[in-house]
């Protein structure tokens, strides 16, 4: 069965969340399934060395477990307005996909989650929406036709689902969590149609 990678990289907990609720949304769509991954922390001194399998949460991804679906949500905790170390250093290591195409015109959408209303989600799903055109994929976000877009009070952005964790991480809201399922739905669904016509993928380069 096709499936679409959700994958994240969570400190607190907070974006992993966000993660099951894109892929129950991912997965109200017939024929399609979600794959939740995660990618393991990164050492300021060297090179860490992690288990194959963690001891908690979803498995770490690999570099074929990108290469194989079809589409892509990428999560991130916000750092300073930008993805976290982590899942860069995952993407960084994704040139032989960008050498072979393997990921041109496959949807992706992105999402995040900040201590602060104001601490840096847009420019956070901004910086990684750039590998993904750089791999040639296609971009989704949440239109405003979803109610929840025009009325959170708390996460919530056009260019992907946000949540805003506060310094006491608050669970997600309600409306936090039906964007995450709009989005994975949205992102599922075109998965499944672009799929179906054959549109990924573009051979060596």
């Amino acid at each position: 069965m096709s499936y679409v990678l959700v994958l994240y990289y969570s400190r607190h907990g907070a974006v992993a969340k966000m993660s099951h609720q894109i892929a129950r949304g991912i997965e109200e769509t017939a024929d399609i399934e979600a794959r939740v991954r995660t990618v393991p922390a990164v050492s300021t001194v060297c090179e860490a060395i992690e288990d194959t399998i963690p001891e908690q949460g979803s498995p770490y991804a690999t570099v074929d477990d990108l290469r194989e679906c079809s589409g892509l949500a990428l999560g991130s905790p916000t750092r300073f307005g930008n993805m976290a170390a982590p899942l860069k250093y995952f993407l960084d290591g994704t040139s032989e996909l960008w050498l072979s195409g393997a990921l041109i015109g496959k949807p992706a959408a992105v999402f995040t989650s900040s201590t602060s209303i104001h601490g840096g989600q847009e420019s956070t799903l901004l910086s990684m929406m750039l590998p993904l055109l750089h791999h040639g994929m296609v971009v989704l976000g949440i239109p405003y036709n979803e109610p929840d877009l025009m009325r959170s009070t708390s996460g919530g952005t056009p260019y992907g689902a946000s949540h805003v964790a506060g310094s006491e991480h608050r669970p997600l809201t309600d409306e936090e969590k039906r964007l995450c399922m709009a989005l994975g739905r949205r992102l599922g669904r075109t998965a499944l149609k672009l799929d179906a016509v054959g549109e990924f993928g573009s051979g060596p380069r």
